[in-house]
């Protein structure tokens, strides 16, 4: 499954730290017998984690000593200047010196940006690294980029996400020829502001499978499997994705409580609720993707809990095991060759 991958772990990082990293990296071994992980961070804090662990677990686990932590609030200069032996920069220089595929962290998503493009540094032909992950839909999942790198962009930028966003569907979902959508207020040519217009040219001649203009509804119908965006309006489309779902949950527990008989209601109806919880659990979306870099770095929700860390770190061995950099390098080049 993960070709022996081996995946950089940022154990400290995220709201929860080593008790939630550690479990969800244990978990990940045990359902992938190819893969290695490294814990970054303090041992004497990550040990006694794994005093448990099966050996067949264990042996594939290496601890890797980080003396500093990134904080979830701390500003991404002072992180970047500050803090180099965090957690986070030391399980990215491992992926720098290719001891491992892939780094996952829960930690500060500035401060993991900052210190990636650092790093790492962006791929040849991209100007600015995006923040991708998946969202449910009527059709299995939709992938939105970006989600909140860059609040400014240029219809070049839209663009590159396009092509970065193919990419990492090629690689995860093995679909060779992606649709691509570009989110706007209309389907129609003529909506959008200036940007969005130039950036529905440039991607209709890029060479990517090229739907138009999406609405904010097609990320949920399934309509194309990439929706392209800038930082700002992706940012608030997913929490505003976040908001809607934990009130419908909240309605759904306020109605199936309210007296004896809907309570007996809601236990004829268990199996049917559990299965649409499954359906829209984001913890089983876990994962959003730093595209753009000379390197895979995926980003987990700070407050992921074991489910939810555990799917990131399985998202991160899927898109480095299937050649993301090489696919988004691929792209690009199909594009000069188009251009």
């Amino acid at each position: 499954m993960s070709m022996n991958i081996t995946i950089a772990v940022d154990a400290m990082g995220g709201d929860h730290g080593p008790v939630v990293t550690v479990p969800a990296a244990c978990a990940f071994l045990a359902h992938d017998a190819a893969a290695r992980v490294v814990l970054v961070g303090d041992p004497d804090v990550i040990e006694p984690l794994l005093s448990t662990v099966d050996a067949a677990v264990r042996e594939r686990i290496r601890i890797q000593f980080a003396s500093q932590v990134v904080g979830m609030d701390e500003p991404p200069a002072t992180a970047l200047r500050s803090k180099k032996d965090s957690s986070m920069r030391v399980a990215i220089n491992l992926v720098k010196s290719d001891e491992a595929q892939v780094a996952v962290s829960a930690g500060n998503t500035g401060a993991l940006m900052a210190i990636s493009r650092f790093v790492l540094k962006t791929l040849p032909g991209i100007d600015r690294p995006a923040i991708a992950s998946v969202l449910p839909s009527l059709r299995g999942h939709t992938y939105v980029l970006d989600l909140g790198a860059n609040v400014d962009c240029s219809e070049e930028h839209l663009l590159q996400f396009g092509i970065m966003g193919a990419a990492l569907v090629s690689a995860v979902e093995h679909e060779e020829r992606p649709s691509v959508g570009l989110l706007n207020i209309g389907e129609e040519d003529i909506k959008g502001n200036e940007v969005v217009k130039k950036a529905s040219e440039l991607l209709r001649h890029s060479g990517l499978n090229f739907y138009g203009n999406v609405e904010g509804d097609d990320i949920y119908k399934g309509t194309t499997d990439v929706v392209v965006c800038d930082g700002f309006v992706g940012n608030v489309a997913l929490k505003t994705s976040e908001g809607l779902a934990q009130m419908l949950a909240t309605f759904l527990r306020q109605e199936f409580t309210r007296n004896w008989f809907t309570k007996l209601m809601a236990l004829i109806a268990l199996p049917a609720l559990k299965r649409f919880k499954r359906r829209v659990d984001h913890r089983y979306y876990n994962g959003a993707a730093l595209l753009g870099l000379r390197g895979v770095v995926l980003k987990s929700h700070g407050a992921a809990d074991v489910i939810a860390f555990e799917q990131a770190i399985t998202r991160a061995a899927e898109a480095a095991g299937n050649r993301l950099i090489e696919r988004i390098g691929e792209r690009l080049a199909m594009r000069e060759a188009v251009a």
